[in-house]
């Protein structure tokens, strides 16, 4: 148990001090995240606050990645959009309230979803994803993010961009909030430069009475980030297939996109701070998360890459800044709401600006010349569906099946067959691996009807990949059979020869002359093919 709750990771010298004010700094840059994550769908703004603090507190105490941010997310605040307009086709007259507690089923299911992900140890996975994928995920996200920021520059009312003065205060405080993150590590690192940035940019709008956007401009008539703990909430909904039917699938999108954005985020920080986290874990702690949200009253989320990149480029390294973050935002809604809605947007902004820029990877463009053109492609093309749509899980998702797709391709080019005849026997060495995409390849290089009585096909060389490669050696066998013909295969294992069931009689099998190579095969497998 001591590994799930273990809340300070004492294996590492653990800094208080920056965690506590790391902590603090994020709990800052949370509340205008989660105030317009909760307005996509149309939920008030204590709804995504009070996400944002149980994700943030759950995933900090029982997740796999010490130092890791969640929250209230845009890519599951989407998702709710959708469900929201299948609500009120199903159920005429459904009030606003009656919606909420049926998001609040929709995200306790979703919880449910990801702890099992966890149980069944499927955050593995993520592992599967490529890393021109990853390249994609992250460049798409930081524009994202940097994109996200422009709408402040705007007249909220009137949607037109803000007069002169307006516009260059804000712009001048935004510069001068990314002027000083990027330039006080250079003279001290003794408190994160972020928080600095924002006190002093805040100060200088408070005390000195310039007149810009701040929290509480962006927030509805009479909308407040005011409250108290966070409410139990039991979902009244209606109990009937009907209502199941319609929760289920996106309770499914909401783990999905969730588990996909927390699980990318973790990699993304285990290279950052050069550890390693457990997937597993983390699924189990977003699920955890999830439901309890659900319960009370939060809008439900996943990690934050952005509050997550705040964390750790300010240092902190341990469980103690999630946690702080959390407590902060608690105390923030409940007891200091008025001074939280003064602070300007441009300095929530400018942080942003830097998040976006550190979170890019500049690193990619140097690649293009020397990644192959079908993983230049594919980064790319996640960059601009991450971009573009906002989604993230379908990015990934996309990137993953055309890297599938193009390594296939490839690898279906590479199969090769070297042929000589030795006293009367013919030789076929395979090159590369047999697998469904080489198959046709394959069975082309054979010249049965012109070959002598003996084939020899080596595969000292090669590998059986799957169940399609099996076959095309099942049909090579007895294509040769046909026209009276004698096949002898070399080096295979004796769980393919199982396989070959219709050509045992014909099959000579010197599994000694390669003893190193085995081919593993599921027996159950073994017996449906049979």
């Amino acid at each position: 148990m001591k590994k799930y709750f273990n809340i300070f990771d004492f294996s590492q010298k653990v800094d208080y001090k920056i965690e506590i004010l790391s902590g603090l700094t994020v709990a800052l840059a949370l509340v205008p995240e989660a105030i317009a994550f909760a307005l996509i769908p149309g939920f008030s703004p204590l709804t995504g606050l009070y996400a944002a603090f149980i994700l943030c507190f759950v995933t900090a105490i029982l997740g796999g990645r010490p130092g890791m941010i969640s929250g209230a997310t845009g890519a599951v605040a989407v998702v709710f959009i959708g469900l929201i307009v299948e609500l009120k086709d199903a159920f005429p007259g459904i009030t606003p309230d009656n919606i909420l507690h049926y998001v609040f089923a929709t995200v306790i299911v979703a919880g449910l979803l990801q702890i099992s992900a966890g149980v069944f140890r499927l955050g593995k996975f993520i592992r599967l994803v490529p890393h021109p994928v990853m390249f994609g995920f992250v460049n798409g996200l930081a524009i994202i993010i940097f994109m996200a920021q422009f709408p402040n520059f705007y007249n909220k009312a009137t949607g037109d961009l803000l007069s002169t003065t307006p516009f260059l205060i804000m712009l001048g405080l935004t510069l001068l909030t990314m002027i000083i993150i990027w330039g006080l590590p250079k003279l001290t690192k003794a408190v994160p430069s972020s928080l600095v940035a924002i006190l002093v940019v805040s100060m200088i709008v408070i005390f000195g009475g310039v007149d810009t956007l701040t929290v509480a401009d962006t927030m509805n008539e009479g909308e407040s980030i005011s409250g108290g703990f966070p409410p139990l909430s039991i979902p009244q909904i209606e109990f009937s297939w009907k209502a199941f039917s319609i929760i289920f699938p996106y309770a499914a999108i909401v783990a999905g996109v969730g588990l996909i954005e927390s699980l990318l985020t973790l990699n993304i920080i285990d290279e950052i701070t050069d550890t390693r986290g457990s997937g597993n874990k983390e699924c189990i702690a977003q699920g955890t998360a999830n439901i309890l949200s659900g319960f009370l009253s939060g809008m439900g989320g996943c990690a934050m890459i952005g509050q997550s990149l705040i964390n750790t480029s300010a240092g902190a390294r341990a469980r103690l800044s999630g946690i702080t973050a959390a407590v902060m935002l608690l105390v923030f809604i409940m007891f200091g709401s008025s001074l939280i809605e003064q602070l300007p947007m441009a300095a929530l902004v400018g942080l942003m600006f830097m998040v976006a820029i550190g979170t890019f990877e500049w690193a990619s463009f140097k690649t293009f010349n020397k990644m192959p053109t079908s993983d230049v492609v594919v980064m790319v093309l996640v960059t601009l569906i991450t971009a573009i749509t906002h989604n993230l899980a379908v990015a990934v998702i996309l990137g993953v099946i055309i890297s599938a797709l193009a390594y296939s391709w490839e690898n279906a080019t590479r199969i090769r067959a070297r042929k000589r005849v030795d006293n009367g026997t013919k030789y076929y060495e395979i090159y590369g691996p047999l697998f469904f995409g080489s198959t046709t390849n394959f069975t082309n290089k054979f010249d049965v009807q012109g070959d002598p009585d003996d084939v020899v096909i080596d595969f000292a060389e090669s590998r059986i990949a799957d169940m399609s490669a099996i076959e095309a050696l099942n049909k090579i066998t007895e294509r040769y059979a046909k026209v009276g013909k004698k096949v002898h295969l070399k080096h295979l294992s004796q769980d393919c020869v199982n396989l070959l069931s219709n050509a045992e009689a014909i099959i000579d099998v010197n599994v000694l002359e390669d003893p190193k190579y085995k081919l593993p095969v599921d027996s159950k497998l073994i017996s449906s093919y049979k």
